[in-house]
């Protein structure tokens, strides 16, 4: 009697990115409970500490918790060194930034460029079918004309979710990816890590960029952009007016992205300070400027003329405007299907920062690139910071704001 073959159970393989932190812990956990051969990796992204504010977020106590967390959970462990790729293609990446006088979003360009690539191609030598992080979001798949489509989900945690920070991941990076902890609050991935005795249960988050932890910016940023003594002028309210260089023909789209435009002339100077590139649009702390009725904020800065432009009170309208521009090379549509042709353009909500609330925006593409134009002005739009659209609750796409 001939009998049935064996069935053979392949194990699917997974690299999970342990940070030290609770989520990622928790992550791994639910991985091998579901099944999965798990693998441990701790990415040491940075060497320089003299800029570290250490009790916030040291790598070698944060690698070590991760190693501790592995051997709990039974899983194999090791520390990979990305520190050349991450200098070159993040902190790099910001000091040009900042010396343009733009404010890069480190955090974003780390998920794209460190951990779904340079980490996930690790990974992939390793053997691994997925790499999976502590990110609050979600992945599901849809079929779409007979093709798999990944759509990247908000985190069921509305106070924690992290969708914004994938914004720039594309679809096969997607394909590789899962997210265990998107459909949990974070007390219930705590209460998951204390009853199984995690080290990591009731540590606190980290904080500041991403692999580095809390720096000092100044300092970080004089390792390569040197002080430079400036002017800071105070605008009023009455004069920060809209400056078009346009003969009248300039249509609604530009006019509503369009930022102010100062000179010295539009106010007085009220202080000094050590470089424009050190400072943000929207800022209010370290300007060391005093005896104004209302704090002053940051309206813009000018690098060129190493000039810095305030206003007074967070409702100055220097601090406004409804729309902002994406070139079209740093438009990025995650959900390729739905790309908006010249000419198109689609309701959707949008985030201009991690934190903010998603505001009710229309997207219009142009020949030019794509513009984004809120229902409501919008405080300190920012050079070089994200733009993320979603529909419901999926991000759709993203662009660097110019």
């Amino acid at each position: 009697m001939r009998h049935p073959p064996a069935r053979v159970i392949i194990m699917k393989r997974v690299v999970v990115g342990l940070s030290g932190g609770v989520d990622s812990s928790v992550a791994a956990y639910l991985l091998k409970e579901q099944g999965y051969e798990v693998i441990g990796l701790f990415m040491k992204n940075w060497h320089d500490d003299s800029v570290t504010i250490s009790d916030e977020c040291p790598w070698l106590e944060d690698s070590n918790d991760a190693m501790i967390v592995a051997n709990k959970l039974g899983i194999p462990f090791q520390t990979v060194d990305l520190s050349e790729q991450y200098k070159e293609r993040i902190v790099d990446y910001m000091f040009r930034e900042y010396e343009m006088g733009r404010t890069p979003n480190p955090d974003v360009l780390c998920n794209r460029e460190i951990k779904f690539d340079v980490f996930l191609k690790i990974a992939m030598d390793l053997g691994a079918d997925f790499v999976a992080t502590g990110h609050y979001c979600r992945k599901d798949t849809i079929t779409k004309d007979g093709k798999s489509i990944h759509r990247l989900l908000s985190g069921k945690d509305p106070n924690k979710d992290q969708s914004y920070f994938l914004c720039q991941l594309s679809q096969e990076q997607l394909a590789k990816t899962l997210f265990p902890v998107g459909e949990l609050l974070k007390p219930e991935v705590r209460q998951i890590a204390k009853e199984q005795g995690l080290i990591t249960a009731e540590k606190r988050d980290s904080q500041g960029l991403c692999f580095i932890g809390k720096v000092r910016l100044p300092e970080f940023l004089q390792q390569q952009l040197k002080p430079k003594e400036g002017i800071i002028i105070e605008v009023p309210a009455e004069s920060a007016v809209f400056n078009s260089n346009s003969n009248g023909e300039e249509n609604m789209l530009i006019k509503e992205s369009k930022k102010f435009v100062y000179t010295p002339q539009d106010g007085k100077e009220v202080g000094r300070h050590q470089g424009a590139h050190f400072y943000t649009k929207g800022q209010r702390k370290g300007l060391a400027v005093g005896g104004t009725k209302e704090p002053l904020f940051i309206i813009e800065t000018d690098v060129n003329q190493n000039i810095i432009y305030t206003g007074q009170g967070k409702n100055h309208p220097g601090l406004y405007r409804k729309g902002l521009f994406v070139k079209n090379e740093e438009v990025h549509w995650i959900r390729e299907d739905l790309k908006l042709n010249e000419g198109e353009s689609m309701e959707v909500m949008a985030r201009i920062r991690y934190r903010q609330e998603l505001e009710k925006a229309t997207l219009h593409q142009t020949a030019n690139g794509l513009y984004v134009i809120f229902e409501k002005p919008q405080s300190a739009i920012t050079e070089g910071q994200f733009v993320a659209w979603y529909l419901e609750d999926e991000l759709l796409g993203s662009g660097v704001i110019s």
